[in-house]
């Protein structure tokens, strides 16, 4: 399965974007969704993921209550919804797919697919 991300940009203290994770190739209600990100100087951190049915999610605690990440399995399209953006929320935020359709894992190895990642930088 092949991902791309998009949606990011440049916003400022307090603001929300949405981004999106397109997948093409093989069928996309097969995979667990999840979101990661990195930061200049730090290791790939995990941010959300949902099942291949929407219904389960988990958070990491730095966003949890201010992320939300949704799916459209119909647009092979995953979500992450970020209000209340903070300055440390700055990274590259990338999409990847774990063949484990039911997990729910925040583990990177755990993930065979990753997308190239789209900027987000949150301004003070």
């Amino acid at each position: 399965v092949q991902l791309q991300a998009s949606g990011g940009g440049l916003v400022q203290a307090g603001d929300s974007l949405r981004l999106s994770c397109a997948a093409s190739g093989r069928a996309f209600s097969n995979y667990a969704m999840g979101w990661f990100r990195q930061a200049p100087g730090k290791e790939r951190e995990f941010v959300a993921v949902i099942s291949w049915s929407g219904i389960s999610k988990y958070y990491a605690d730095s966003v949890k209550g201010r992320f939300t990440i949704s799916r459209d399995n119909a647009k092979n399209t995953v979500y992450l919804q970020m209000n209340s953006l903070k300055p440390e929320d700055t990274a590259i935020y990338y999409c990847a797919a774990d063949r484990n359709s039911g997990s729910l894992s925040d583990y990177a190895r755990q993930y065979a697919y990753w997308g190239r990642g789209t900027q987000v930088t949150v301004s003070s």
